[in-house]
């Protein structure tokens, strides 16, 4: 049977985790009556305090708990090295959870983590937490004096540090790329458009195109789920059939690889009319053919950021001060997808 919470106590009263952590402890700060019933409902339903978190409260464990949303994604795997390398260099261990996009299993690993095992947490949100708007879990952990930084995949509510990229400037530049290299028909290609980092390259896209006195062919903006990899030719092969496409930006590399082998069959010649460009700079697209022009988000960078920021608030190494958010700049990696700048 799953064990009580703080949190199910407050979703039970529709009150806040902090008035039923006060009223449990028997703060003046609540009315009687509702203590009264907060406590009784704790009583009958076993409600048990977590004492180890309690007694480790101040002493560490030198362990950090990580949380990613998929493994097996080129860029969080690179994220993870990043971590890794730094909590090693700080002698730090490590517990990595994969959410695999769950809030359900996010929110579980976090309650499970959260016995006084870990110091702090490092963590990209998975998609169905950021597509339920509900970080409660985020804001407990905040409010008993357990660090997180976020990276990535971010909640812009929650006061913590951030690690992120410069999604909309790095799309933004890609757009110019295209433009300065020839291309004029532009499409934009997302399996994240649901997620605030797949907006951000959207936008980017679209300024680029106004910066660039380029009409918006919304034909050309192509939303398409990650989990319909396997038909993403047949996607796109309609859409390249009715529309002039002489480039394609994508937010990941199955989907730039789908395009380029529909543009291919389509009798073009890469890179000489038709450019690709794909976000990650992972090994999918330095063993395509051809070798794929990429966005590279520095995944390793970041997450040794993220830990660096974490293991120094954690062994007070710098004064406490408001949380902070770090931008990583992408830089696109040049290979032979894209023509080359005339000199």
């Amino acid at each position: 049977m799953k064990r009580l919470t703080i949190k199910d106590i407050a979703k039970e009263f529709n009150v806040s985790i902090s008035t039923v952590s006060k009223a449990l402890n028997n703060s003046y700060e609540i009315s009687t009556s509702t203590k009264e019933k907060i406590q009784k409902f704790a009583k009958e339903n076993n409600y048990k305090p977590n004492f180890n978190a309690l007694s480790l409260k101040n002493r560490q464990t030198k362990t950090i708990g990580i949380i990613i949303p998929n493994m097996l994604n080129y860029f969080f795997a690179q994220v993870f090295k990043g971590i890794e390398k730094v909590a090693n260099d700080r002698g730090y261990k490590i517990i990595s959870c994969i959410s695999n996009e769950s809030y359900t299993k996010e929110v579980e690993t976090i309650e499970m983590l959260s016995n006084g095992i870990i110091d702090g947490f490092i963590l990209s949100l998975a998609e169905e937490t950021i597509l339920k708007n509900d970080f409660s879990h985020l804001q407990e952990m905040i409010n008993n004096n357990t660090p997180i930084v976020m990276f990535d995949r971010v909640a812009d509510g929650i006061d913590c540090d951030k690690v992120i990229t410069d999604d909309f400037i790095g799309t933004v530049n890609t757009v110019n790329h295209l433009v300065k290299t020839g291309s004029k028909n532009i499409a934009f290609i997302s399996t994240i458009s649901k997620l605030k980092i797949g907006e951000k390259r959207k936008h980017g896209y679209l300024k680029g195109l106004e910066e660039n006195n380029i009409t918006v062919n919304r034909n050309l903006i192509i939303d398409i789920l990650e989990d319909d990899y396997k038909e993403y030719e047949n996607i796109l092969t309609p859409i390249f059939d009715n529309n002039t496409i002489d480039a394609v930006i994508a937010t990941d590399e199955s989907s730039a690889i789908a395009a380029m082998k529909v543009a291919i069959k389509k009798g073009h010649k890469i890179p000489q009319n038709f450019s690709v460009i794909s976000f990650s700079n992972g090994i999918l697209a330095r063993h395509s053919s051809p070798k794929m022009t990429t966005i590279s988000q520095h995944g390793e960078i970041m997450g040794a950021t993220a830990a660096e920021i974490l293991i120094n608030k954690l062994d007070k190494k710098i004064t406490p001060d408001k949380p902070k958010t770090v931008v990583i700049k992408t830089n696109l990696v040049e290979r032979n997808s894209t023509k080359k700048f005339a000199l």
